[in-house]
C-alpha cells in the first residue's frame, strides 16, 4: 500500500485536474488557489521533483513556446503508479473518514 503526504496529494490531485497544462506556473497557481496560501515555485518544485523520483510522475519540455522567449515548459503527467498511489490513499481516507465523520461533522 503506498501512502501519500498532504501536499503530494495535493499535487498528483492538481496534475490530475490540470491534464496536459499541468507546468510549474499553472500547478503552483492551482495549489495557491485551493489552499488559499501562496506557495514559491520551489516550495512546488521539490516535492514534484521526488514525486518522479518515486515515479508517481513524470515529467517532458514541450516544445518551444513563443510567450516564454522560445523557451519549453516542463510538463507534469501523473503516471499508472501515481494514480495507484492516489487509490490506496483514498481508500484509507475513506475507512479512517467513515469511522471518524460522528467527531469531524459534529455541528454541536
Amino acid at each position: 500500500m503506498k501512502l501519500l503526504s498532504s501536499l503530494e496529494e495535493i499535487l498528483l490531485l492538481t496534475i490530475l485536474s490540470l491534464g496536459k497544462n499541468a507546468y510549474g506556473v499553472t500547478i503552483r497557481r492551482k495549489v495557491s488557489e485551493v489552499t488559499e496560501k501562496d506557495w514559491s515555485i520551489g516550495a512546488i518544485y521539490d516535492p514534484l521533483y521526488r514525486l518522479e523520483e518515486k515515479g508517481y510522475v513524470r515529467s517532458e519540455l514541450s516544445d518551444p513556446v513563443a510567450e516564454r522567449g522560445g523557451r519549453s515548459k516542463r510538463l507534469f503527467f501523473v503516471t499508472t503508479e501515481g494514480e495507484e498511489a492516489l487509490r490506496d490513499h483514498q481508500k484509507v481516507r475513506n475507512e479512517l473518514n467513515s469511522g471518524a465523520a460522528g467527531f469531524i461533522f459534529n455541528e454541536s
